[in-house]
C-alpha cells in the first residue's frame, strides 16, 4: 500500500524545489494533525522560511496551493502559523479501505533490505523456576522477533540456558542433603519448582551457618567463605568441571527436571525457540579467541597470568577475559558464543534481550568483538529492559519471594473468570469454551500489560489493574474484537462477501479517523522495528480499539438503511478486526470471537 506520508513528503520536496529552488533537504516531517485542528496530516514549513525568504504563513499558503494541484486527493488545506494542515477527500479514504477490503493492497510493507537476525531471550538459570521478571524478558524477545519477521527479516529465536556454575550446585547439594530421593513425580510438582525449592533450602541453611560462625566471633565476609555448605558447593563445582561421573549424573537428572518444567511454562505462554545454547557447552568456547586477541594486541597478560582488555581509551574500563588459573569468565563465554552464533547462522544482527543491569557487559562485548575484527560486531545489540516490581516491592529469588510464572498465569486466568462472570454474558458457552476464554483473557491481559510499557522503563505489575475491561488493557482490545465478530453474525453475511460498489455521499469524522489509523499500521511497524519496541504495537492496538469503540457507538451498521453506508462500515469493521488480529499476534496475544 502506498505510504501517504511518504507521498506527501515527496510532493512537498518537489513543490519547494519548483517554487523556491530549495534543494538538498533529506526529509520533511509529516505528522498526523492534532485533533483540535481541521485536517488529516500536518507539515511544518519553518525549515524552508530562510531559504524561501517568506513568512511562515505565506510560505504554507503557497505550498498548500501547490500540493492541492499536484496531489488530486487533497480536498482542502488550512494554515495555522507555520503549520500546513492537509485534509484528504472522502473519496481517498473510501478507496483505501476498498483496496484493503478486496485484497488489492495491505496496510503494511516489508523492508527492502532484509537481514538475518538472531534474537536471544529467556536465558534462564536452571536452579529456579521462571518468574515474573523472566516473563517480561520472554514476551519482549518473542514479540521483537515476530515484529522483525513481519517486516521481512529472517529471524532465529535463541535461548542460552545458564545450566552450569555454583547456582545449580547449591540446588544439587541441598537435594542430596535434604531431598530423601524426592522427584517431581513423588512431590506432585513441576521439576523447575522442585529444584527451585532446594535452592531456597540451601540459602536458608547457608545463612544459618553464617550466623553461627559470626556468633563465634568471625567477620561476616570470612564467615560466608568458611561456611561448610559453601565449601561443599564449591567442591561439587570443581568435581563437575573435572567430569566426576556421579556429580554429572545428578546434574543431568536435576537439569532434566527443570527443562521439562520450563517447556510447560513456555507452552502456556505460547512462545517458541529455534535454537537452544547451553552454557555447559559454550563456556570454554572463547579461550582460543583470547589467544587470538593476545596475538593481535587486543588483550594483554598480567604478571599473575590473568588476561585483560584495556578499554580505557574507549571510555570504558579494564575487563578481565581469563582468570590467572586459565579458567573462563562470563566474558570468555560470550566472546566464543558470539562467534558460534555467526558460524551457525551467519547472522547480520545479534540481539540480546537482557536486563539493564548488564548494559556495561554488552558494551564491552561489542567493543571487544569490533577490536577482534569480527564482521558481525556492529550488529551486536543489547535490548536492555527495566526491572519489574510488584506493588509490595522488589522480588528476591534466594528468599523465595518471587512471583512464580506458573502461579501468575493461573492467577490471571482466575481473575479473568471472576470478572467475566460478573459481566454475565457467557451463559451460551460450554465449559471447554469458557476455559479457553479465561486462558485467552488472562494471558492477553498479562502480555499486553507487560508489553505496552517501553522496554527501557522500569515498571510495576498489578494483576487486577491489568485485566480491567475498560482501560488501556488487553481485555479492552479483546472485547472490541468480539464486537466486530458479533457484528458479522448479526449482518448474516460474511464480511469478505460484501461488495463496495457505491461510495457513501459523506464519511463521518470517526470513519475517516479509523481509515487513517488502519493505514498508519505500516508506520507503527516501522517504528517498532527501529526501536525494538513492542510498546509501539501495543499502543497502536489500543488506539485502534478505542477509536473503533467510538465508531461502534456513533455509526450504526446493521440498522443503517443506506446500503452504501452499511457496506462501507461493515468493510471498515472487518479491516479493523483483521489489523487488530495481526498486530495482537505480534504481542503473542489472541483475540476471542465471543466473550
Amino acid at each position: 500500500m502506498p505510504n501517504i506520508k511518504k507521498t506527501i513528503e515527496a510532493a512537498v520536496l518537489e513543490a519547494v524545489k519548483e517554487l523556491y529552488d530549495i534543494d538538498g533537504i533529506d526529509s520533511v516531517p509529516v505528522q498526523k494533525t492534532r485533533k483540535e485542528f481541521e485536517g488529516d496530516y500536518t507539515i511544518v514549513v519553518f525549515p524552508f522560511t530562510r531559504a524561501a525568504r517568506k513568512k511562515p504563513e505565506a510560505l504554507a499558503e503557497e505550498i498548500g496551493e501547490k500540493l492541492k494541484g499536484s496531489l488530486g486527493h487533497i480536498e482542502s488545506y488550512n494554515v495555522v502559523k507555520g503549520f500546513l494542515n492537509l485534509r484528504l477527500s472522502d473519496a481517498y479514504w473510501f478507496e483505501r479501505v476498498a483496496a484493503l477490503h478486496t485484497g488489492a493492497e495491505r496496510n503494511f510493507e516489508q523492508t527492502d533490505s532484509p537481514d538475518k537476525i538472531m534474537v536471544e531471550y529467556s536465558s534462564p538459570n536452571t536452579n529456579k523456576p521462571l518468574h515474573l521478571g523472566h516473563i517480561r524478558n520472554i514476551l519482549l524477545g518473542y514479540s521483537v522477533a515476530e515484529i522483525l519477521k513481519t517486516r521481512g527479516h529472517e529471524v532465529v529465536k535463541a535461548n542460552l540456558v545458564n545450566d552450569r556454575g555454583i547456582h545449580i550446585c547449591k540446588s544439587m547439594l541441598a537435594w542430596q542433603k535434604f531431598g530423601n530421593g524426592e522427584t517431581p513425580e513423588t512431590a506432585g510438582t513441576k521439576g523447575d519448582h522442585l529444584v527451585g525449592r532446594y535452592y531456597v533450602a540451601f540459602d536458608a541453611a547457608y545463612q544459618k551457618e553464617i550466623a553461627e560462625l559470626m556468633a563465634d566471633g568471625m567477620e561476616e565476609d570470612q564467615a560466608k567463605k568458611e561456611a561448610p555448605l559453601m565449601k561443599e558447593a564449591q567442591k561439587m563445582l570443581r568435581k563437575w568441571e573435572a567430569g566426576d561421573e556421579e556429580v554429572v549424573a545428578l546434574w543431568k537428572k536435576m537439569n532434566g527436571w527443570v527443562y521439562d518444567g520450563f517447556d510447560t511454562t513456555y507452552n502456556k505462554l505460547g512462545v517458541d525457540f529455534h535454537k537452544f545454547y547451553y552454557e555447559s557447552d559454550t563456556y570454554l568456547l572463547g579461550k582460543d579467541m583470547i589467544e587470538e586477541g593476545l596475538e593481535k594486541g587486543v588483550f594483554y597478560r598480567r604478571d599473575d597470568n590473568s588476561v585483560w582488555a584495556n578499554l580505557t581509551d574507549d571510555g570504558l574500563d579494564e575487563k578481565i577475559v581469563l582468570r590467572s588459573d586459565g579458567t573462563a569468565v562470563y566474558m570468555t563465554q560470550d566472546i566464543g558464543t558470539a562467534d558460534k552464533k555467526f558460524s551457525d547462522y551467519g547472522v547480520n544482527r545479534s540481539i540480546y534481550v537482557v536486563g539493564d543491569e548488564q548494559e556495561y557487559h554488552f558494551k564491552v562485548l561489542k567493543l571487544i568483538m569490533q577490536k577482534l575484527g569480527r564482521s558481525y560486531a556492529d550488529g551486536i545489540y543489547h535490548l536492555s529492559y527495566g526491572m519489574i516490581d510488584l506493588p509490595s516491592g522488589r522480588m528476591k529469588s534466594r528468599e523465595g519471594t518471587v512471583v512464580d510464572a506458573d502461579d501468575l498465569i493461573a492467577e490471571m486466568m482466575s481473575i479473568a473468570q471472576k470478572q467475566t462472570e460478573e459481566l454475565g454474558k457467557t451463559e451460551s458457552m460450554s465449559a471447554d469454551e469458557l476455559d479457553e476464554l479465561y486462558s485467552t483473557l488472562g494471558l492477553g491481559a498479562l502480555k499486553y500489560f507487560l508489553l505496552k510499557v517501553d522496554p527501557k522503563r522500569r515498571m510495576t505489575f498489578n494483576p487486577e489493574e491489568s485485566i480491567d475491561f475498560h482501560g488501556n488493557t488487553g481485555p479492552f482490545i479483546q472485547y472490541n474484537h468480539t464486537r466486530i465478530c458479533s457484528l458479522e453474525r448479526k449482518l448474516g453475511t460474511q464480511y469478505d462477501t460484501i461488495e463496495l460498489t457505491d461510495k457513501p455521499n459523506i464519511l463521518e469524522g470517526i470513519e475517516r479517523e479509523l481509515a487513517q489509523l488502519l493505514i498508519s499500521y505500516d508506520d507503527a511497524l516501522r517504528e517498532a522495528e527501529e526501536h525494538y519496541s513492542p510498546a509501539v504495537i501495543a499502543n497502536y492496538c489500543y488506539d485502534l480499539a478505542k477509536t473503533y469503540s467510538s465508531f461502534f457507538a456513533e455509526c450504526p451498521v446493521v440498522r443503517e438503511e443506506n446500503k452504501a453506508k452499511r457496506n462501507f462500515r461493515a468493510a471498515l469493521s472487518n479491516q479493523v478486526g483483521i489489523t487488530l488480529r495481526n498486530a495482537s499476534a505480534l504481542l503473542g496475544m489472541q483475540l476471542p470471537d465471543r466473550m
